[in-house]
């Protein structure tokens, strides 16, 4: 059965949330805007799944009464970066097998100060254990300690980084949803002030409240309308448990799969949303993909496609410069790839047939242990 998404929405992305502001709110306003865009009601969803590091005490169960859905299936996914392709996986399946005929997936957070604060100190029982007791500011010195790895390993320099945050920050001018849209430039990069060597200000997703939604339904139910259509989602979790460099994700692992169920190779795709915390990992997924294949060079790669924007890669300005709503990370590049697909992407609209998204997320002690990678397709 084919399954496609035929709705996306996002609530604004602040840095300084308004008092009153809550998790279930934020969320709920992306489900609604959502929804409007499919052109269904709260009445018509029977499936439903969430992410938040910020929900609690509430659970999925608890939005969802809140939503006024009445459900056959439901899910909770604590995932972070990988979060949204976990669920579309499962969501996929739901519909397939019959259990669910029109599924909302949403996540997002509420990211000030103090939540953020308590976020990176107790993520986990490996950070708060091993982690949170040495004068670390949160996951900025590992993946400083990565990035420098990667440095070395593949010559590469700040100046290659850099040009990933300024083509990203182009693509944001486009976004009139992302917190950060002033111009960058790589002498600004350079400039800024350097937070864990050799990550600058700018190598650094900043956190931000908001809050992205999708809805899934099976290809019968829609009728000529615009879609992105599923053709593959696959994942891989623990890869590498925990004893690689970290320099490879677990997308190397799944990412054939999907390119062989979806029928495309990664020169067929025409925008892709990576996970791009920090610019390192921008480069550690486009080689696992294989957009960037194994022995190429890979500063002349950077210059020549992503810093000249010929590749279309996270074209919202990535959460680089459009924010990290906590686990609405993930979601914020499935978002952006449906809207291109579907011709709703505005100033920075591409033309694109075909769309790649890929997840990345929860750091255990020292990298990611989770990734997927959705293979999307424009129809009517």
């Amino acid at each position: 059965m084919a399954v496609s998404i035929i709705g996306a929405g996002e609530s604004p992305y602040t840095r300084h949330p308004q008092a009153g502001t809550t998790p279930s709110r934020t969320i709920a306003d992306a489900i609604g805007r959502a929804l409007k865009d499919a052109g269904l009601t709260p009445g018509h969803v029977d499936g439903f799944a969430v992410s938040s590091f910020t929900l609690e005490p509430d659970h999925a169960i608890d939005l969802a009464w809140k939503m006024g859905f009445e459900l056959s299936w439901l899910m909770q996914d604590t995932n972070g970066g990988a979060s949204a392709g976990n669920m579309l996986q499962h969501a996929v399946n739901a519909i397939t097998a019959g259990d669910a005929s029109v599924i909302v997936i949403a996540a997002g957070d509420l990211m000030d100060h103090t939540a953020f604060a308590k976020l990176v100190a107790r993520y986990n029982s490996a950070t708060e254990n091993h982690l949170t007791p040495l004068p670390l500011a949160g996951p900025n010195a590992l993946f400083a300690m990565l990035t420098s790895r990667q440095m070395e390993k593949f010559g590469l320099v700040r100046e290659d980084y850099g040009r990933i945050a300024v083509a990203q920050r182009q693509w944001a001018a486009g976004n009139p949803g992302a917190v950060y849209r002033s111009p960058l430039t790589l002498d600004d990069y350079l400039g800024a002030p350097l937070v864990a060597d050799p990550l600058g200000r700018f190598d650094c997703v900043p956190p931000v409240t908001g809050a992205d939604a999708v809805v899934i339904v099976a290809d019968e139910r829609t009728h000529g309308q615009r879609k992105a259509k599923i053709l593959a989602v696959t994942a891989s979790y623990n890869a590498d448990n925990q004893v690689g460099d970290g320099l490879q994700t677990g997308l190397r692992k799944c990412a054939p799969l999907a390119w062989e169920r979806a029928g495309v190779s990664p020169e067929d795709i025409d925008v892709i949303s990576v996970y791009d915390d920090y610019p390192a990992m921008v480069v550690a997924q486009l080689m696992d993909i294989g957009v960037v294949t194994d022995g190429a060079d890979i500063a002349e790669f950077i210059d020549t496609r992503i810093h000249s924007r010929d590749l279309a890669l996270n074209t919202s300005g990535g959460q680089l410069s459009a924010g990290q709503a906590g686990s609405a990370g993930g979601l914020h590049g499935l978002v952006e790839a449906v809207q291109q697909l579907c011709g709703q992407a505005g100033e920075r609209q591409v033309q694109a047939k075909t769309a790649a998204v890929s997840g990345y997320g929860m750091v255990l002690y020292r990298h990611g242990s989770c990734a997927n990678l959705t293979v999307l397709e424009a129809g009517q």
